[in-house]
């Protein structure tokens, strides 16, 4: 039953008239309006809040004190990053007091299409957390590497009104934003309500894609690219995934006159962030930890993104609003104790194990011919930079024999089609710090092709192999010992628990910081691939050079 249909019942109760069906007494209530903390009882009627006060209900329960907030609310984040399947992010998001999300069906979409849509949209119902889909539209993200998809706006089109979609999500290709691309342009006119993707944007240029009906970004570095587009009209979600750490730098933006415009998104936070630090609540602390003050924190984790998306249900404990809140523990620390999803207490259910779509992997290991470098002179190389998802183009002298260069930790890099057979392109990367063996994987932003990168074209021949026996998935090899994590739901996600997947990433992560990696590495191998992040990546097809938005080659052609 809508809530429209049961208003007759919903009214009586809020004037008292019936019983609530629960009166939660002694609450120290959060107001994300008022920003304050209020000692109050509120009722609950068929899951929606009917009043604050003095009520009668079927049931009571005393929270005697304990400080209670509004379900907190995810702005933006790729389930997919998780490497968990829907149903298994929600367990976990939920038991971190998150009760929303805006999630970008993004990553499966650039593999399965309107079926990686469909699956993920179809995979909401029954789940502890409400999720919300943006539809992805930048399905290829860039012309530089081909994926398993090519979405235009009249496939989009199909979902537009449905049910749990409030917008398009990140409009990633700001050059075709800004020469004014039809096909681009005919995206940005399906829906009134449309994410951003504009790093290091500023200017004349940051006014265009902002007139073209662009209203939020993720994807501030600074603090100064923060307060421009804000002040230019935009909302700011400050991002703190697993690799892509902004929150520090662009705290200082939120003010109790601008956080109505500043939300929290994780964005990219593979399982073992979940686990060990957890989601928004994670977010919550380290920006209070930085200095914010804790009431603007929390209303950017529950009403600011609704004012975004505009989810008038939801955010607040207030009459009318949906009964979604968290308890949290006693004591100073912020910390979920107990996560209401529309008035009832979420209890973990049992694992149920669920089908998905196909993994579209159907390439065949390179050959060492396919892998070779020639050359000698000025080399332009991908740089890794700690808590960024930006890179760095360095220009390093160096003869192609001479790879890898393990003292100035150089490492050849490959990118292979995942889709068609033995289509590779190949770089350099510095900073991944491996000292043996080699990585791969099949998530790689945003086409999701094969990523791999290592100390011999051996080792990375090998793990791309051990990708594509396991119809998808995160590789370490080295030596004798080879370390799989599969994740058989299109490449993306793992099937199973999420404390299983869990244990596999931890135990694939130590056997590459035992070969000498950096923390977090398949997170950054994921993203050498993304080629509209500067400043300089790696495709299927070659060297991406974004600032130019132009392919370029390896080594830097001498003038004669």
């Amino acid at each position: 039953m809508s809530k429209s249909d049961d208003m007759p019942t919903l009214m009586r109760a809020a004037r008292g008239e019936l019983p609530s069906d629960v009166i939660f007494r002694n609450a120290l209530l959060f107001n994300p309006y008022a920003l304050s903390w209020d000692q109050v009882d509120f009722a609950v009627k068929h899951g929606i809040v009917v009043g604050i006060g003095d009520y009668k209900g079927i049931r009571e329960v005393d929270l005697r004190g304990r400080r209670v907030i509004p379900g907190m609310i995810d702005a933006h984040v790729h389930i997919e990053s998780s490497l968990l399947s829907p149903g298994e992010f929600a367990r976990l998001a939920v038991s971190h007091g998150t009760t929303t999300v805006v999630a970008d069906p993004h990553e499966i979409a650039n593999v399965c299409g309107l079926a990686g849509i469909e699956y993920m949209v179809s995979e909401r119902e029954g789940l502890p957390i409400d999720i919300f889909f943006m539809l992805p539209s930048c399905v290829p993200a860039s012309p530089f590497d081909e994926g398993g998809a090519v979405l235009s706006a009249s496939d989009l089109g199909v979902f537009r009104g449905r049910s749990g979609i409030p917008g398009l999500a990140e409009m990633m290709n700001v050059p075709g934003v800004l020469s004014m691309d039809q096909g681009v342009w005919e995206k940005i006119r399906i829906c009134s309500r449309i994410d951003g993707h504009a790093p290091l944007l500023s200017g004349k240029d940051l006014n265009a894609y902002i007139l073209a009906g662009i209203q939020s970004d993720h994807e501030c570095l600074s603090l100064g690219e923060a307060t421009e587009k804000l002040k230019k009209g935009m909302y700011i979600f400050l991002r703190e995934g697993s690799t892509e750490k902004n929150l520090r730098d662009l705290y200082p933006v939120v003010t109790p006159a601008t956080s109505f415009r500043c939300a929290f998104a994780t964005d990219d936070r593979h399982v073992d962030m979940l686990v060990e630090m957890g989601q928004i609540d994670d977010c919550v602390r380290k920006a209070v930890s930085y200095g914010m003050e804790p009431e603007l924190a929390l209303r950017m984790a529950t009403l600011s993104p609704c004012l975004r998306f505009g989810f008038e249900d939801r955010g607040v404990i207030a009459p009318g609003k949906i009964a979604d809140f968290c308890i949290l523990g006693e004591g100073e620390v912020f910390e979920v104790a107990g996560t209401f999803k529309q008035g009832r207490e979420v209890i973990m259910e049992p694992f149920v194990r669920r089908s998905c779509v196909s993994h579209s992997i159907r390439t065949a290991p390179p050959t060492a011919d396919m892998l070779k470098i020639e050359g000698s002179g000025d080399a332009q190389v991908i740089s890794i930079i700690p808590g960024q998802i930006l890179t760095e183009k360095l220009v390093m002298n160096l003869d192609s024999g001479d790879i890898p260069d393990l003292e100035r930790d150089i490492l050849k890099v490959v990118v292979c089609n995942r889709y068609h057979d033995h289509i590779c392109g190949i770089g350099l990367v510095h900073g991944l710090g491996l000292q043996q063996g080699a990585l791969a994987s099949s998530v790689a932003h945003d086409a999701h092709n094969i990523v791999a990168a290592g100390t011999s074209d051996r080792d990375i021949i090998r793990a791309v192999g051990r990708v594509i026996d396991s119809c998808g998935g995160l590789v370490a090899v080295s030596g004798n010992k080879e370390t799989v994590l599969p994740l058989e739901c299109a490449g993306l996600m793992s099937l199973s628990p999420y404390q299983e997947v869990y244990s596999g990433l931890k135990a694939l992560n130590q056997h590459a910081t035992n070969m000498g990696a950096i923390a977090d590495p398949f997170m950054y191998l994921s993203f050498l691939s993304l080629s509209v992040i500067p400043h300089l990546r790696i495709s299927d097809r070659g060297l991406v050079d974004v600032d130019r938005f132009a392919r370029t080659t390896l080594f830097i052609p001498t003038e004669k």
